[in-house]
């Protein structure tokens, strides 16, 4: 009786010694595999083949979507860089919070931005972009420790923009110094899947922090 052999071990076997195809070099053509792309039977050979193609496929599609991940990323660098370019243009401190909202709306398609500050210098108080701030509003600046992105639960922030009830995603955004926040940076979109809660903010903290640099000079 002719025992039966482990697989396991014959896989071993082989691991244990790579020279055994070379010294045996005529099974590579003999032994038959089932091809999973034709279903035909397939020498060692060939098989081993498909599998570096199926690998190469792989990794060409990994490098891909790298690519595009980096090209997605060196866009959104170039308009950070352009839209912080229109900052340092503002020639007057005033001129300075249209400059920024007009620039985010331009560089990076947002179809409404706008901002509200508090405690400002007196020549600033009774600028546009000072008005209309309640208490709730301060406090929910203060409460925020990150960005907000999603949907738009009639935030008091939203009702700041032009056409408010058009806005179905929203991003809020914080502005501090000091570690007190003393103003709200506010986009909004009509597309409901524009700003999602599982966006990624590396680029809207910069903005924020950005925001919060220029801004802080309007400050008492």
């Amino acid at each position: 009786m002719t025992d039966t052999l482990d697989p396991a071990a014959v896989a071993q076997f082989l691991v244990d010694n790579p020279q055994f195809f070379e010294q045996h070099a005529a099974l590579l053509g003999r032994v038959k595999l089932s091809s999973p792309l034709t279903g035909k039977a397939v020498s060692l050979q060939e098989r081993q083949m498909e599998v570096m193609r199926d690998k190469y496929k792989a990794l060409e599609l990994q490098m891909s979507e790298l690519i595009r991940l980096a090209q997605d990323n060196a866009a959104i660098a170039n308009k950070f860089h352009a839209w912080t370019q229109s900052l340092l243009q503002a020639r007057h401190g005033a001129d300075l919070p249209r400059a920024m909202v007009d620039g985010l709306c331009a560089q990076f398609a947002v179809p409404q931005a706008t901002l509200r500050l508090w405690d400002l210098a007196p020549a600033n108080a009774e600028q546009w972009f000072a008005h209309g701030v309640s208490d709730d509003a301060r406090l929910f600046a203060a409460s925020l420790l990150a960005p907000y992105c999603g949907s738009n639960n009639d935030f008091e922030a939203v009702r700041w923009l032009d056409d408010a009830a058009a806005v179905q995603s929203t991003v809020i955004l914080p502005l501090r110094s000091g570690g007190s926040a003393f103003g709200l940076l506010i986009l909004g979109s009509p597309d409901p899947a524009r700003f999602g809660a599982d966006m990624a903010t590396d680029f809207l903290i910069h903005i924020g922090e950005t925001a919060s640099a220029a801004l802080a000079a309007l400050r008492a």
